[in-house]
């Protein structure tokens, strides 16, 4: 007892030896606002920032004592009263400024602990809800100076507003942001999973069973095909899973009882391809597609046609049936001729699997443009120089004779001496009859040889003394021919299609000849030969989006005849033939050829034609050379969809229509005529072509064309109609 005693005073003179806290009395009546503050500043010990735009007079009336935290609250409670506010800052300070700007301006985030009025920042992470969502729900809830704003990309909100009302936001976000969605995964055992998803899918975007969401939120539940176990996923609200999958387990039991024959229309497969295919998964003898089909026909996809009439002559199943049930019926896969349409005749859970099959490889292509430039540059000169001279006598005259002849010159004075002495042998032959009336072979080798001649010519022939002759000839040649050749053939394709172009001729080329047993009737036998630029083309499109190209490419052209005698024709021919791979849209050097050929010929006499000076007279020069530089280029670019490929168009058509303007810029393009007219489609005319409605472009006004005299007959084109392009700039045709 006398323990306890003494503790009870120990603790009683610990009581009275602490003071009482401090207690403040704030009454005030039409105090500035200012000096309100600083009286406030004094009592709390905290620093307060005061905006230039804070000005008044406040009251305040308590009726006992307040503590050093109620005074605060106080303080508080009366700025905002007054349109003020007390914004924390990051060094523990408050800035006093008005309140319909307090959200704009910086502050400190949080408001666990701190005081009721004061004006804060919280940011609220979502886990469940949208962001966008939660904010048309907490809007009505934040006061006039507050705000509240949504981050999509982190799906969360940011709220400035007083501290009290920011803790209740709080807690109505831990209330809503709650996952409330059920998700179910049901497994199909005779109707397929994409067949069932886009049944139910039209049923929640019709809003059965109450499945069509809040307004803003999007449908109530999502529906996701599994084609690997062949089920369905669904998440949603429970409600409306719950009826979607009874729907979807009804609409599975109902499929095991339908019918066991099925037309599945194809869009972008060839049936008469993918028939083989089926048959060889059911284990039915292929039936190979016919030449056509292979090479892209059969079958117009375009879904018309009674595709229900099954041909008699049915392929018999050989009795291995891999997709088969056992009892349950061999499966018999064919296609109608008259439609791009597959016919599978085969129990549920087979047709579901080659329907499957089906779908997966009935797939739109991606095209390939392939462009290919083809430059040619070659620059042949030649200079030929020599001098030819002829002496000799008549028979019996005793002089002597003496010729230079050389082949690298033309013409050559050998072949027009043998053509004169030939002459002079006739008239002095007295045996000869007078029959002038064609020329000899020597006569008609000498003109050709004169008329074959090119460059400068100069000559002289003259008698010494009354039996003797004398000749000389002087040819002089210079001559340079340059080449810039450039080609650039381009053309569509599809993936993995072979595709070819030809822009040239067809000639004929002599392959044989014979005559018959009586040597009396000659015949020859004759191939057509394609010469011109040729491309073909086969790209394969890797997963990568690079391009495989199996490629050949020929430029050919005619050269002339072998010779005089022998009219057979030389062609020049290019051809490139490989396989690259190329990335899309990058060009790259496909091959070429760098050729510099440099021929020199001298032709002289002996001794004579090294003497300085007087030997230039005694030979003959001749020199050649060619440059030739070939490169051909390709560009291949994957066209992934139809607003490329009309770029594309856009771009070659405008190109044409850009040439016919230059050429007739008065009138309107014959091709956008011919476009419009014919086709009864709008011009692919690209944007920075077209012209504004309100600028028609108007033709300009024809001559008067004068009448036809009597007895004339003039042709006259048909009267066409000059009609303005009126294709407003902001509208791109479709």
């Amino acid at each position: 007892m006398k323990k306890f005693l003494t503790g009870a005073a120990t603790a009683l003179a610990l009581i009275v030896a602490q003071p009482l806290a401090a207690q403040h009395t704030l009454n005030v009546r039409d105090a500035d606002i200012r000096a309100f503050i600083q009286d406030a500043a004094r009592v709390t010990g905290r620093t307060f920032i005061i905006d230039q735009r804070v000005q008044g007079k406040v009251s305040v009336v308590t009726d006992r004592p307040l503590s050093r935290s109620e005074y605060f609250e106080v303080f508080l409670s009366t700025l905002r009263a007054n349109g003020l506010v007390a914004v924390p800052t990051a060094g523990g300070a408050f800035r006093v400024q008005p309140a319909d700007t307090a959200a704009s301006q910086p502050g400190r985030v949080g408001t666990r602990g701190g005081a009721q009025n004061a004006f804060v920042t919280e940011v609220f992470r979502l886990k469940s809800i949208d962001a966008t969502s939660a904010v048309e729900t907490l809007r009505p809830l934040v006061s006039k100076e507050g705000s509240v704003t949504a981050n999509r990309s982190g799906n969360s909100i940011v709220v400035a507003d007083f501290a009290d009302n920011v803790r209740r936001i709080r807690q109505l976000v831990n209330q809503i942001d709650r996952d409330s969605a059920s998700t179910t995964v049901v497994p199909l055992k005779n109707a397929g999973a994409r067949e069932i998803a886009a049944s139910l899918q039209q049923l929640v975007g019709a809003g059965v069973a109450g499945a069509e969401g809040a307004p803003g939120r999007g449908p109530a539940a999502t529906i996701v095909p599994i084609d690997s176990s062949n089920s369905i996923a669904l998440r949603g609200d429970p409600s409306t899973v719950a009826r979607l999958v009874e729907i979807a387990r009804d609409l599975d039991v109902r499929a095991a009882s339908g019918t066991e024959i099925r037309v599945v229309w194809l869009e972008h497969a060839d049936a008469a391809l993918l028939l083989p295919v089926l048959q060889q998964l059911i284990g039915q003898q292929p039936t190979m597609p016919t030449p056509a089909a292979a090479s892209g026909g059969g079958g117009n996809g375009n879904g018309n046609g009674n595709a229900m009439a099954i041909p008699v002559s049915m392929p018999v199943s050989t009795g291995v049936n891999p997709l088969g049930t056992p009892g349950r019926g061999a499966a018999i896969v064919t296609r109608y001729e008259g439609a791009n349409a597959i016919i599978i005749s085969a129990p549920a859970d087979v047709q579901r699997q080659l329907g499957e099959v089906v779908r997966q490889l009935d797939t739109r292509r991606e095209q390939v443009l392939v462009e290919a430039i083809i430059v040619e540059m070659s620059d042949i000169a030649a200079k030929q120089l020599g001098v030819q001279f002829l002496f000799g006598g008549k028979p019996g005259s005793n002089l002597p004779f003496g010729i230079t002849n050389y082949s690298n010159v033309a013409p050559r004075i050998g072949v027009l001496g043998a053509a004169v002495a030939e002459r002079e042998l006739k008239k002095n032959d007295d045996d000869t009859d007078d029959d002038d009336s064609g020329l000899s072979d020597l006569e008609q080798a000498a003109l050709q040889e004169v008329l074959s001649a090119s460059g400068g010519i100069a000559g002289i022939a003259t008698k010494i003394g009354e039996d003797g002759i004398f000749g000389a000839i002087i040819n002089a040649v210079k001559s340079d021919n340059k080449s810039n050749i450039l080609s650039t053939p381009w053309l569509y394709t599809l993936d993995n299609k072979e595709a070819k172009i030809l822009v040239g001729q067809e000639i004929p080329v002599s392959t044989g000849e014979a005559l018959s047993d009586n040597f009396d009737n000659a015949f020859r036998t004759i191939q057509r030969q394609n010469v011109g630029i040729q491309l073909e083309v086969k790209p394969q499109i890797n997963s990568g989006g690079a391009i495989k190209l199996f490629l050949r490419q020929e430029v050919s052209s005619i050269a002339g005849p072998v010779s005089d005698d022998f009219n057979e024709l030389i062609l020049n021919k290019r051809e490139i033939e490989t396989t690259i791979t190329v990335d899309d849209g990058e060009i790259v050097a496909l091959g070429g050829l760098l050729d510099d050929n440099e021929r020199r010929t001298i032709e002289k006499i002996p001794f004579l034609g090294d003497l300085p000076g007087i030997g230039a007279l005694f030979r003959a020069k001749a020199r050649q050379r060619s440059k030739t530089n070939l490169m051909i280029f390709i560009r291949p670019t994957i066209v992934r969809s139809a607003s490329e490929a009309r770029a594309i168009t856009e771009q070659r058509y405008g190109y044409a229509r850009r040439e016919q303007l230059l050429a007739r810029p008065d009138r309107e393009p014959t091709l956008d005529e011919l476009v419009r007219d014919y086709l009864n489609m709008s011009p692919p005319i690209p944007v920075e072509q077209r012209q504004p409605a309100s600028v028609p472009a108007l033709p300009a006004p024809a001559a008067a064309e004068p009448e036809p005299a009597p007895g004339e007959i003039r042709q006259r084109s048909s009267t066409q109609t000059i009609r303005p392009v009126e294709v407003p700039v902001s509208e791109a045709p479709q």
